[in-house]
């Protein structure tokens, strides 16, 4: 039974990234000649169609067909007058990482694991802060857990966003849902983000501990018991998973679904949990098992990475209150912030 409900999840989650994200950008390959070549351009110049492994960067397997009708913002297109090598120059994509807002349970000091509890008020604080902060990065793609916190916090962080598009998100789980949530405006469709729910992105689950007090918990079992349950790597709460347990599942959906994404040229912001992004983290700084146990995430605390030919660099993630300077921005990033002033002056 628990065999049949993994292998349904994981469909779901295979159809909610490909398929109907295909139909939410297939209305840009109709209607927009012009862009559709120069993301052919960008993936012929670029070698990403038969990319591998053998110069060193990470090999994701073959590229989605959606990856190749890339949905281009305006604000990020290049002018006819230098399209010839803009694509070459900017060969990146951005990758923003949040961990939801504080929720109710937080709030309470229980576990919550994969419990679907939503955001405190000071959650929502400090989503809509984290909106703030990332307000000039562009966002073409949101993936979040299947949780509700995680989804509140991307929600209300897009809507400080200075490009105004509106996050969608893509309901794939029968024929019906598809069907009743399509846009029939395709000038709607321009100003929408596509936000996809995967579980895979779930927190890890706490087991026999979801819900209980976190200090009622450690002065039953013992503090360094429960420690060892909340911060070793291969050790789970009682009937639960270990770190090492989520990282297999968010990594692995990280690597097949999310990545060929960034390949692509999107730009993509995750919303998850704490565990779920030090999974991620350990893979993309290439931290060890005992280097990522001592990893701490704030909630609502964006961090900013680049990814740029085959690789990921961390730019920041910010300490103070304001958006601007926390950033190491790229030379791409700071033309796109200096097109939304002039755009919104």
């Amino acid at each position: 039974m628990i065999m049949a409900a993994e292998a349904y999840c994981q469909a779901i989650g295979t159809l909610q990234s490909h398929s109907y994200l295909n139909n939410f950008y297939h209305h840009q390959k109709l209607q927009n000649n012009f862009v559709r070549l120069k993301a052919k351009d960008f993936i012929n110049s670029n070698g990403l169609s038969s990319r591998s492994s053998s110069s060193g960067q990470r090999n994701c397997g073959a590229i989605p067909s959606l990856s190749q009708t890339a949905v281009v913002d305006p604000v990020l297109s290049p002018s006819r007058s230098n399209s010839g090598d803009t694509y070459k120059k900017s060969n990146e994509a951005s990758l923003i990482l949040i961990r939801h807002g504080e929720s109710l349970w937080n709030e309470k000091n229980l576990f919550t694991g994969c419990v679907d509890v939503p955001l405190s008020k000071k959650g929502i604080d400090e989503a809509i802060e984290a909106g703030k902060r990332i307000s000039s990065i562009p966002v073409d793609v949101i993936f979040t857990s299947a949780l509700i916190r995680a989804q509140m916090t991307a929600m209300l962080a897009m809507t400080q966003h200075r490009r105004g598009k509106v996050p969608i998100i893509m309901h794939n789980e029968s024929e019906q849902a598809r069907s009743w949530s399509q846009v029939a405006s395709e000038d709607t469709k321009k100003q929408s983000i596509p936000v996809i729910a995967a579980w895979q992105l779930n927190e890890r689950m706490y087991g026999e501990l979801q819900g209980l007090n976190k200090q009622e918990t450690a002065d039953r079992y013992g503090k360094e018991k429960v420690h060892e349950w909340r911060r070793s790597y291969d050790i789970p709460p009682p009937n639960g998973e270990s770190l090492e347990m989520c990282a297999q599942r968010a990594v692995a959906y990280f690597r097949d679904q999310i990545e060929p994404q960034l390949l692509s040229g999107k730009n993509v912001m995750i919303s998850a949990h704490g565990n779920s992004l030090r999974s991620i983290i350990m893979y993309l700084d290439k931290l060890t098992s005992q280097e990522v146990i001592s990893l701490e995430l704030s909630t609502g605390i964006p961090m900013l990475y680049i990814f740029k030919e085959g690789r990921f660099i961390r730019r920041g993630s910010p300490i103070g209150p304001s958006e601007a300077g926390v950033y190491a921005y790229t030379r791409r990033l700071a033309l796109y912030r200096q097109k939304l002033d002039d755009m919104f002056q």
